[in-house]
């Protein structure tokens, strides 16, 4: 089985293939198709998974939103179409994982100092 960000790296390249079109919606429902049958299994978190759930609430520091409210949803509010708010989705994660791998770099050089 892929790995989390595997997958959605797969998705992004042939959107097609995993949920229809590139649709953000789609892409939402699908990923809690995965974490539904993950549960379902009793299958623990992976790190991947772990630093997924984080998106949340990254997304909306990202966009000042305190509502309850998914990240597909405020993605969508910032964006024309659910192709390009599917697009939005890609840009942001990139940036989201840019941030967590300086944290972990960080952190790393603070243990080693």
């Amino acid at each position: 089985m892929s790995s989390l960000y595997t997958l959605l790296d797969k998705i992004h390249q042939k959107p097609g293939m995993y949920i229809g079109s590139p649709s953000l919606s789609s892409l939402h429902m699908f990923l809690c198709g995965y974490a539904f049958s993950r549960q379902e299994q009793s299958l623990p978190l992976t790190a991947e998974e772990e630093t997924f759930d984080t998106f949340q609430n990254w997304v909306q520091q990202r966009f000042s939103i305190s509502a309850s409210v998914s990240w597909a949803k405020i993605i969508l509010l910032h964006a024309a179409s659910e192709q390009a708010g599917f697009e939005l989705f890609y840009d942001l994660w990139n940036e989201f994982i840019a941030e967590q791998s300086d944290a972990v770099v960080n952190e790393h050089e603070k243990v080693v100092a």
